[in-house]
């Protein structure tokens, strides 16, 4: 039997106790995402989400939105995506072609895409929360490029989601400006439950067509879900971040199912990120950018269809 060399003599006890250091600091760095926030402690949260004094901008968008997200609408939106192509790129260069877009929606800022983008992954980092997370941050409402490719305004790609099908929330913002869409009236979609049976699962509800709409067939979530190395607890956190009247204000609890439950906690570590770093320090761009292209390689491929 051949000697050992010098490099084959290792001792394997020490080889495991150290291979068992570095598996007890990724399960540590993996409980991270969900430790609460610490990168807003002192804002005064209750300037954020005023919807009463929002400007007429922001309220005629829910209102239009309101109107016109109808089971029917809904169909067919999701028919429209299964048929067809919209673009191949990479995450930079998605990020600079939503830039041109202005949220009407949104009463919190007037800041560009990208920067709420970095500002948004800029706070989870600060937070020391891991690389999936911030990238998450960083991605997380490209599904908003819906816009450019053929939506029917913003109505349908931004704001608040929530369930069509079944009785629309009183937790959901403005909710008497449902009054003017039809299925308020409609002898099923009026009901408590709607064409849904109890506990079934968000999987198997329609949510209003939007930037993160949650179905298996919507957009970012779906391209997302093929083309990255997010765990699922950030697929979630995309999936889910503007089901407010769900992660906000409790509602729809009669449709969830255990899933849901895991979901929910993701998508709560998450919304702080997302709603109070809108008002940090204007980001750097040109300086931000190499660090993010390294982890968007991380995670992405170089091109992704979308």
């Amino acid at each position: 039997m051949p000697a050992l060399t010098t490099t084959q003599k290792r001792d394997g006890r020490t080889f495991d106790a150290v291979s068992d250091a570095v598996d007890d600091v990724n399960v540590q760095k993996l409980k991270l995402w969900d430790e609460e926030s610490e990168f807003d402690t002192e804002k005064d949260k209750t300037r954020f989400r005023q919807y009463e004094d929002a400007c007429d901008r922001v309220k005629n968008f829910y209102k239009e939105q309101h109107e016109k997200q109808t089971v029917e609408f809904n169909i067919q939106a999701r028919v429209n995506f299964k048929s067809r192509r919209r673009a191949r790129m990479g995450i930079w260069e998605a990020m600079e072609m939503l830039n041109t877009l202005v949220d009407e929606s949104d009463p919190d800022t007037s800041l560009s895409q990208i920067e709420h983008l970095l500002q948004t992954a800029e706070a989870i980092r600060r937070d020391g929360k891991p690389e999936w997370m911030q990238v998450t941050g960083l991605v997380h409402d490209l599904g908003k490029l819906l816009f450019m490719f053929g939506s029917e305004g913003q109505w349908d790609v931004v704001g608040d989601i929530f369930v069509v099908g079944c009785r629309f929330s009183d937790k959901i913002i403005y909710p008497d400006t449902f009054e003017a869409n039809p299925d308020s009236h409609d002898s099923v979609y009026s009901t408590e439950y709607g064409i849904y049976q109890p506990h079934c699962g968000l999987d198997n509800v329609m949510l209003s067509w939007g930037h993160d709409e949650a179905t298996w067939v919507q957009y970012l979530y779906h391209v997302l879900k093929t083309q990255s190395y997010l765990p699922e607890e950030g697929l979630a956190m995309i999936r889910y971040h503007s089901f407010y009247p769900w992660h906000r204000e409790g509602a729809y609890s009669h449709l969830m199912n255990e899933k849901d439950k895991r979901a929910l906690a993701a998508v709560r570590a998450f919304n702080p990120y997302d709603l109070y770093s809108k008002d940090d320090d204007p980001v750097d761009v040109d300086a931000l950018r190499p660090y993010y292209e390294r982890l968007i390689a991380k995670f992405f491929p170089p091109v992704l269809d979308w």
